[in-house]
């Protein structure tokens, strides 16, 4: 089976899997504002995915398009019996890759013995990999992790991975106990691609990264094969793309275009319940999106407040253009 990473450029870039955010109808609209060379799901359970329950509905958060190829289903878990099954159902599913989480710091995730809590029990996460190496049936598989937990840990845990045979690592280049309450640490960047020359496995950094100007230029200054951005991409999902900025205008539509397919999806419609068996997603996840993409923009106070009230499409789509008619000539000027 082909790894798609060998195809990739060096630098590439990439979309971060991010819980409520990078959902099916958050993909679509970056893949068309600007797509990056690799996206990735919301991190799924892989103990979910092996129950008959849980796989009916972990199933809508691995819904894709091929618009979003290559695309990584990202999983979690501290069982191999658990991911070996899941990843069986991953490559029937027809992803890409498979991409183990390693690094997510909530107390809910570790308690499972999950999450950055395996940067503690390397053998754990040895096996939980063969395993996902065993069911994903060629499937290439790649690891998110951290620096360390309480503090750094690159030369004892680094390594480790590096030998297991995965295709690609993501360092989120701060420990568990630093959460993002510290710049990210890219200086370190440069001992993990020195860890990995020869291994043959892709060094992707991650980590306060916020433009693609910006991941280039920490690309060249650390040797890193690609760089993720996360929470760059909310309220910018043309951050991958190289053409100008959008208009305000432009920014606008973008907006509620997120919003339609988001309610398209995830509403009570058609497409829900042919996709998804009715199974819906509250319309309150989009506001935090809605609220990214009016930062920065003048005298749209009147417009967030709004926004914040929406429960549907239609109450973005009025509440645009209520404030457009009231507000846009003046805003257009405080830009």
């Amino acid at each position: 089976m082909l790894n798609f990473w060998e195809k990739l450029p060096k630098p590439f870039f990439v979309s971060a899997p991010m819980l409520d955010g990078t959902d099916a109808a958050f993909r679509r609209v970056i893949a068309e504002c600007g797509k990056p060379d690799v996206m990735w799901t919301e991190f799924v359970s892989a103990d979910g995915l092996c129950h008959p329950q849980g796989r009916t509905r972990l199933t809508r958060e691995l819904y894709f398009t091929e618009a979003e190829r290559p695309i990584v289903a990202q999983l979690f878990t501290s069982s191999p019996e658990k991911i070996e099954e899941a990843a069986r159902l991953i490559h029937e599913l027809g992803f890409d890759g498979i991409d183990i989480n390693m690094g997510c710091p909530d107390r809910a995730i570790e308690k499972q013995g999950s999450g950055s809590s395996l940067i503690q029990r390397p053998e754990q996460a040895l096996a939980i990999i063969r395993a996902a190496q065993k069911g994903g049936k060629g499937l290439p598989v790649s690891v998110k992790t951290r620096t360390g937990y309480r503090q750094n840990e690159i030369e004892r845990w680094i390594p480790q991975l590096l030998a297991s045979g995965i295709a690609a690592l993501t360092v989120h280049l701060r420990t568990r106990h630093e959460m993002s309450k510290v710049p990210a640490h890219w200086e370190l960047a440069a001992k993990v691609v020195e860890l990995a020359r020869g291994s043959g496995v892709k060094i992707i950094g991650n980590g306060d990264v916020a433009t693609l100007n910006e991941a280039r230029s920490r690309a060249k200054e650390t040797g890193v094969d690609g760089v993720m951005i996360g929470r760059g991409m909310f309220g910018c999902p043309w951050v991958f793309s190289d053409a100008p900025e959008p208009s305000l205008e432009e920014k606008l539509n973008i907006m509620l275009r997120h919003a339609q397919y988001y309610e398209e999806l995830y509403g009570d419609t058609e497409t829900n319940h042919t996709l998804f068996g009715g199974r819906k997603k509250s319309f309150l996840l989009m506001r935090k999106h809605m609220s990214a993409y009016v930062k920065g923009i003048a005298h749209a106070t009147e417009l967030r407040t709004s926004l914040m009230r929406a429960n549907s499409a239609q109450d973005v789509k009025e509440a645009i253009e209520q404030w457009r008619n009231g507000n846009f000539a003046q805003a257009k000027k405080g830009l």
